[in-house]
């Protein structure tokens, strides 16, 4: 009967949270379209956006319809879109990983997306049949197999899994640095170096409904696989006792985490952190169970990043700072309390 009371009080705080997230989400969207150099109310942001979606004949400026829909508010649900992705990755590699930190940009995930990308962008691999998601889609899995070389594999502890991730991370920013500095001009080295640190501002509507695309299978394969999740909390050992092909899972896993994290890179940059930080903040809301941490740290990955746009865009007046250097001002914070309470106790 306790058992049962607690589970249906869980469940009735997970649906007041998830509720209260949509809410925040709404408003911080359209605060985000609203705020720029030529300032819209939100009055009148909802009414452009109602119009736009075909529900609405409102009267009002074309000038700001246009600003509302053609720009900023589909930079805006990128920005929740990666916010959304990079916590689910996130949280999924804590749990193959069995490690707090886990995260694609510590992991060095990012950087190798960022690699493939570069080299398709300035390298012109391919031929211009490469898209700059399949370059990042490579560079990503090789990142993830250059780590479970130097971990080697099952065989290392999780904090070696770390150390292989800051490994490669910093082989593959090299190459990024090198790819930039031998083979790109100067105006193509300051793209892309200010890419890196991640933007939203060159997206389009095209940009969200692929990462729509993206994210929503993404999120879908790792609900289906959510008992699996849950089973690699407790070890590979374990997990197979339960009956959980460990090694196909793990592929599968791995190689939605590579997709989302490509679809990203491909297309804002490498943002850190947001990964590291929502995981931790919604299991501690909703806790551990995957059927319901999930969705939990999508809908809260997406305020975070719509949050730090915003922020991005109003910290310094008349100019827009890069996304990742907001994400980091709250996530290395952040890795430095969770790296001192995993700290062995003497």
């Amino acid at each position: 009967m306790k058992r049962a009371a607690r589970r249906h009080r869980e469940g009735g705080l997970a649906l007041v949270y998830f509720g209260a997230c949509l809410v925040i989400l709404v408003f911080a969207v359209a605060l985000a379209t609203a705020i720029g150099d030529y300032h819209i109310p939100l009055r009148t942001v909802f009414l452009a956006v109602w119009n736009g979606i075909g529900l609405g004949t409102a009267e009002i400026s074309r000038i700001e319809f246009s600003i509302v829909w053609d720009l900023r508010l589909s930079r805006a649900l990128v920005a929740a879109l990666a916010g959304a992705g990079l916590a689910l990755c996130g949280a999924i590699l804590q749990a193959l990983l069995r490690n707090p930190l886990a995260e694609p940009f510590v992991l060095g995930v990012s950087a190798g997306a960022s690699t493939g990308a570069v080299a398709v962008i300035i390298l012109g691999i391919g031929g211009g049949g490469l898209s700059l998601s399949v370059g990042a889609f490579g560079g990503a899995f090789a990142a993830f197999a250059l780590v479970a070389l130097l971990s080697n594999g099952a065989t290392s502890g999780p904090n070696h899994t770390i150390l292989a991730g800051v490994a490669a991370a910093q082989l593959f920013n090299a190459l990024t640095s090198y790819i930039v500095t031998t083979s790109g001009n100067a105006q193509q080295a300051r793209d892309v170096m200010f890419w890196l640190l991640g933007s939203f501002g060159g997206v389009r509507w095209p940009d969200f409904f692929l990462l729509l695309a993206v994210t929503a299978l993404g999120l879908a394969i790792c609900l289906w696989m959510a008992r699996s999740l849950d089973a690699f909390t407790f070890g590979d050992e374990d997990a197979a006792a339960l009956g959980v092909p460990v090694g196909r899972i793990r592929l599968i896993l791995f190689g939605v985490t590579a997709m989302i994290t490509a679809a990203i890179v491909s297309m804002v940059g490498a943002i850190g952190f947001v990964g590291l930080v929502v995981p931790h903040a919604a299991r501690y809301i909703v806790g551990p169970l995957h059927l319901k941490l999930l969705p939990a740290c999508a809908i809260t990955g997406a305020i975070f990043m719509v949050l730090a746009d915003i922020v991005s865009r109003i910290l310094v007046s008349q100019q827009t700072i890069p996304i990742g250097v907001v994400t980091a001002l709250v996530g290395v914070p952040f890795f430095a309390v969770i790296l001192y309470r995993a700290r062995p106790q003497t």
